[in-house]
């Protein structure tokens, strides 16, 4: 039921049980991921309001490539710094914070609590587990994944990628992404030895 190609398991009498595991998650992403993780419905999450963010110190999220080196990550932050310097120059002289607010990066980061059941967070981790995910929402997943495993080891281990639910359900091939493989067997690998930088 698990290895479907479509999303059934909320039909199925056995997985329907899967609703009474709840779990909840203080989160931190840039807006970018943040925007990206609200189409999952059925993981809600109360935000606070944008502005509430963006108060003081500069405070966002550098990607992990950005950080592999250093005159780069340099810059990033000398760009981030320019950033909030100017946000504070246009409320100094009267812009209201509604408009100085578009000058926030994508990096901005939010902080959030989002809270979901097993059934719905199972079928979040089988898209963001994949590689090919987007970088913060891969590296949230990996870690929720983790959480729940520790607590509860017989649920955590059915919070997998796609190639791994395709291969213990004995679908080939594993990959459901045809030409865009990331090239690593992930269906062979540990949650504990996920590791990628895109």
């Amino acid at each position: 039921m698990l290895g479907q190609a479509l999303n059934v398991s909320t039909f199925d009498k056995l997985t329907r049980a899967m609703h009474h595991g709840a779990y909840t998650f203080r989160k931190k992403l840039s807006h970018a991921a943040d925007s990206q993780d609200q189409r999952h419905r059925m993981t809600p999450a109360s935000r606070p309001v944008l502005a509430a963010h963006a108060t003081g110190e500069p405070d966002y999220i550098v990607p992990t490539l950005v950080k592999q080196d250093a005159a780069i990550e340099r810059r990033y932050r000398e760009m981030m710094d320019r950033i909030w310097s100017r946000i504070a120059s246009l409320k100094r002289h009267g812009v209201s914070d509604e408009h100085a607010h578009y000058l926030l990066p994508n990096a901005v980061a939010v902080r959030f609590t989002e809270s979901t059941d097993f059934l719905n967070l199972r079928h979040k981790h089988v898209m963001r587990l994949c590689y090919l995910a987007q970088e913060e929402i891969w590296q949230a997943s990996v870690d929720e994944a983790m959480q729940v495993a520790e607590v509860h080891p017989r649920l955590g281990a059915h919070l997998q990628p796609p190639c791994s639910v395709r291969k213990q359900a004995g679908t080939k091939p594993f990959c459901p992404e045809g030409a865009r493989y990331c090239g690593e067997p992930v269906w062979n690998l540990a949650l504990s030895d996920y590791s990628r930088v895109i």
